[in-house]
């Protein structure tokens, strides 16, 4: 996972220690010569917030490129899916052993949730550090 993982958007905004850079994300197949008669072709627009140092050398409608690596993509979606996942299917497996009644297991694995969620709130400056694009 070494690969590095680059857009191009523009600066759509500079704050105090922030850029935040609007940039297209398109599907595989938008890129295809016939994606126009296809309705599978696709393109949204995202925000990403990149926090640095030097964000006077950056103006609003400066066309940048902005990067991570492989890793960081991977750490992102082990946080944002892979943990609450297995986290849900254990407390589901266990509530259902210890009481038999699936609604109980349902609920409980759903409310197992809530804490999780709420520690990644509050630790969001700390992976806001670990998970960051950068401007090339």
């Amino acid at each position: 996972m070494n690969q590095r993982i680059t857009h191009s958007g523009v600066v759509d905004s500079v704050e105090d220690g922030c850029v935040h850079v609007r940039i297209v994300q398109t599907s595989a197949c938008a890129a295809c010569k016939v994606a126009s008669y296809c309705n599978a072709s696709e393109s949204k627009e995202k925000m990403i917030d990149v926090f640095c140092d030097s964000v006077a050398e950056y103006k609003i409608g400066q066309q940048v490129t902005v990067s991570t690596s492989g890793q960081v993509a991977a750490k992102a979606l082990l946080w944002a899916f892979g943990v609450p996942f297995v986290l849900l299917m254990v407390v589901l497996v266990l509530v259902l052993l210890l009481t038999g009644n699936e609604g109980w297991a349902a609920l409980g694995a759903l409310v197992a949730l809530v804490p999780y969620y709420i520690i990644l709130w509050l630790l969001r400056d700390k992976m806001r550090e670990q998970l960051a694009f950068r401007i090339e």
